[in-house]
């Protein structure tokens, strides 16, 4: 089965130990056949893409380097990056970026959203519950992407909002609660079966561990793979095929140019 990769970056770390053509090679070997990609800086997304080509979805991300992640929102000089490397009609979403409560109503925070809105960019963000429902209730028609269904948050959680907010889906990648050891969580399967439609896969190739100097999501990327498949194949076959790829390649074939 096919997979469409929801949650990609190619970041400057990753360049030479991992130059595109081995991207390539990763990627097909493990039967990806498409991903949104970000990377810090922007660059890398470019380099990707002009081995992959339209496998490459690229993503407006706010950062430069590792370190933006933790600054961005209250650094002026973030607006005129994200500025100066947007393209238009080639970037497709704006994320992914880290959000938390209390930061939507800073002047860097509002600048980049509303270059996204005036885009028609979807938002890829990491964020927690709390600090969603914020971005939810300041655009509230936004086409959202919940990077890592909030890495914690419970499915109960989730369902409640995806029946609240019908511009949402959820990428699941670093969710290891899904399956367990394997074995796919009840609590999960019923609403992954239930909101079939909302739900795309995705590695996350850059930060693990809450660093952001090693290539550990490209190492182990086969692994992280065949780990998702394993979830995958517990499901009925319509469910999976629909999270595997369908949900984003439909989700990107809706999206304004």
């Amino acid at each position: 089965m096919p997979l469409f990769d929801a949650h990609l970056h190619y970041s400057a770390q990753a360049w030479s130990e991992y130059p595109p053509e081995m991207v390539a090679r990763i990627l097909d070997a493990s039967g990806v056949r498409a991903g949104l990609v970000s990377s810090a800086p922007d660059e890398g997304t470019f380099r990707l893409k002009a081995v992959l080509g339209d496998r490459v979805i690229p993503m407006l991300g706010p950062y430069r380097n590792g370190a933006d992640v933790f600054s961005w929102t209250r650094d002026p000089s973030i607006l005129p990056y994200v500025e100066s490397a947007y393209r238009p009609g080639v970037h497709r979403g704006f994320g992914e970026f880290h959000l938390q409560v209390g930061q939507i109503g800073l002047p860097t925070v509002r600048g980049v959203l509303a270059l996204a809105q005036r885009e028609k960019l979807f938002l890829q963000p990491h964020a927690d519950l709390r600090a969603l429902l914020e971005l939810l209730n300041y655009m509230p028609d936004a086409t959202v992407l919940w990077a890592h269904a909030g890495v914690d948050v419970m499915p109960t959680q989730i369902e409640g909002l995806l029946n609240s907010w019908p511009k949402l889906s959820v990428e699941l990648s670093l969710r290891a609660d899904v399956a367990p050891n394997g074995t796919l969580d009840p609590r999960w399967r019923d609403l992954l079966v239930r909101h079939s439609g909302r739900f795309m896969i995705g590695t996350d190739t850059w930060t693990v561990g809450g660093t952001f100097t090693g290539n550990e999501r490209w190492d182990t990327y086969a692994e992280i793979v065949r780990g998702i498949r394993a979830w995958l194949a517990q499901l009925p076959a319509d469910v999976a095929e629909a999270i595997a790829y369908r949900n984003a390649e439909r989700f990107v074939a809706q999206l304004p140019r």
